[in-house]
């Protein structure tokens, strides 16, 4: 038996191919330096939840809406280089993990000078 489902495993590729086709594809001024952080496939392989991160903060909001209205072209170039019966649905979405990674090491870092 294999050690992850194939959800994961869609998932691991989709990550890859995706960034490849924003960074070297997708054409819009309006999206800037973006990073896929993680891909989220669901068990059925009908949706995929993109999340990302953008190095200039202004921008994010509309870099959102230029992938989101770049997803059939997204869509089409993942046809071209996948063989999956069945493509996903794309779904892109902000990555808070970092900010929220970034709040807790805050807060540990308060509650070590507390004890200080």
């Amino acid at each position: 038996m294999l050690p992850y489902k194939r959800s994961e495993r869609v998932s691991d590729l989709l990550r890859e191919e995706i960034a490849e086709i924003v960074m070297h594809r997708v054409k819009d001024p309006r999206v800037g330096f973006v990073t896929i952080t993680a891909v989220k496939v669901s068990d059925d392989l009908r949706i995929a939840k993109i999340y990302l991160t953008v190095l200039n903060k202004e921008e994010e909001s509309e870099t959102l809406v230029a992938l989101n209205s770049a997803k059939g072209f997204i869509r089409s170039e993942l046809a071209k280089r996948l063989r999956i019966k069945v493509l996903p649905k794309l779904e892109f979405y902000r990555d808070d993990s970092i900010e929220y990674g970034m709040k807790i090491d805050e807060l540990l870092k308060k509650i070590r000078e507390e004890n200080k």
